[in-house]
């Protein structure tokens, strides 16, 4: 018992698991020299994807306001021409949005299953600067930039 508290990991859906609960100092940022992906960078990493995610459901709340005060009727062409547009884009944004929730839900649920950091393509470890920079990445930059690549020859076509 890691300084004698206990809490229930979120994610244990009830089956009564009980993980000890990891002490993050502010300043903690994950280092090469520790063991990789230990209980305090899979700690750092799931706070940085949920308060990533309250950030974006948050601005997705205000959007939905937004659009719902500007449904009024507006009279001349040029104005209402401008706010669809508007509305258009915004309602982009917010599908941008809701992928990336669902992939910061992945990647939440990636470290649940100590499955985080690790290339889906090669197994190998994502570097640390890579995850701090997108901690949703799921493969190593090596493999990101092949299957561009290969993305890129196959939309040539």
């Amino acid at each position: 018992m890691i300084d004698g508290i206990l809490s229930e990991q979120s994610g244990d859906l009830g089956s009564g698991v009980m993980k000890a609960e990891v002490f993050l100092p502010d300043d903690y940022r994950p280092a090469e020299n520790e063991p990789f992906m230990n209980d305090r960078q899979l700690e750092y990493f799931r706070r940085k994807l949920i308060v990533w995610k309250q950030e974006l459901m948050s601005q997705s709340a205000e959007t939905i306001e937004g659009l719902q005060e500007s449904g009024r009727n507006v009279p001349d062409i040029a104005d209402r021409a401008s706010e669809e547009t508007d509305r258009a884009l915004e309602l982009r944004t917010r599908d941008r949005q809701r992928k990336l929730v669902s992939k910061i839900d992945a990647a939440l649920r990636r470290i649940e299953n100590s499955e985080f950091g690790y290339c889906e393509v090669s197994g190998e470890p994502i570097s640390l600067k890579r995850l701090d920079a997108r901690p949703i990445a799921v493969m190593t930059l090596e493999a990101q930039e092949k299957h561009e690549r290969r993305e890129k020859v196959h939309r040539e076509d």
